[in-house]
């Protein structure tokens, strides 16, 4: 069972392969460019190294937001056109559980966090104990100042936070006094190796969708449109 998944919800673009639950390979860029111009070369490269082709794929996945609106819909995109006319499954995976993977060999209240400006983020709090993830909370977008509410009902338990929303989070969170772990490097930013983990289960799960059904997840409008809205009641 292979899966090519894909996670292009903020700056860097990322895609990995998994064959029965173990990673083949995974591939990160951020170097600048964006999402289209990387991720279908970086698909190409990572099949040929490992001797495949797209028809040897079983499944793809993607992380479909919350995150950057023009990279969920380059994501999105691309696993629409590569799964088009093949009637293969589509795993939709959610940016903050793929985040929340990232740290699942630590103890304690993860934090995945996307930045969504403004001083808001779009989060979901998980708690990870002897190995086991669990979901405290639905996705949402929450302000800095509210999350901060929320985490003092935490206190005394280490607090990891991952995503591109970290910096902006964490410094939020220990002006308001809420001390944070520092979250080693690598597990901070989205990975497609825990997209494809994440996806991997799912589909045993009988988790997917067609080409077709996929779709993005905003959480909120598009800032644009929200401005427009603000015009229309104005």
């Amino acid at each position: 069972m292979k899966i090519l998944a894909f996670d292009s919800t903020a700056k860097a673009a990322s895609c990995a392969v998994l064959d029965d639950g173990r990673i083949l390979a995974s591939y990160n860029i951020d170097n600048g460019l964006t999402q289209s111009e990387l991720l279908l070369p970086m698909a190409e490269d990572i099949l040929s190294s490992l001797g495949l082709k797209f028809s040897d794929i079983d499944a793809y996945a993607v992380s479909v937001g919350p995150g950057s609106f023009t990279g969920v819909r380059i994501g999105v995109s691309l696993v629409k056109g590569l799964a088009f006319g093949r009637d293969i499954p589509c795993i939709e995976v959610s940016t903050l559980d793929a985040l929340a993977e990232n740290l699942s060999g630590l103890e304690g209240i993860l934090v995945p966090c996307m930045d969504a400006r403004r001083a808001q983020v779009y989060n979901a709090l998980f708690s990870c104990i002897g190995g086991e993830r669990k979901r405290l909370t639905e996705d949402r977008a929450i302000s800095l100042s509210d999350l901060s509410d929320e985490l003092r009902g935490y206190e005394g338990q280490k607090i990891y936070i991952s995503g591109d929303g970290y910096s902006v989070t964490r410094n939020a969170l220990e002006k308001s006094g809420i001390v944070t772990e520092i979250t080693p490097e690598l597990l901070i930013n989205e990975n497609a190796a825990s997209v494809a983990k994440i996806a991997y289960q799912k589909y045993l799960s009988g988790e997917y969708v067609s080409d077709k059904e996929i779709s993005p997840t905003y959480l909120r409008l598009p800032q644009a449109e929200r401005e427009r809205l603000e015009k229309l009641k104005n």
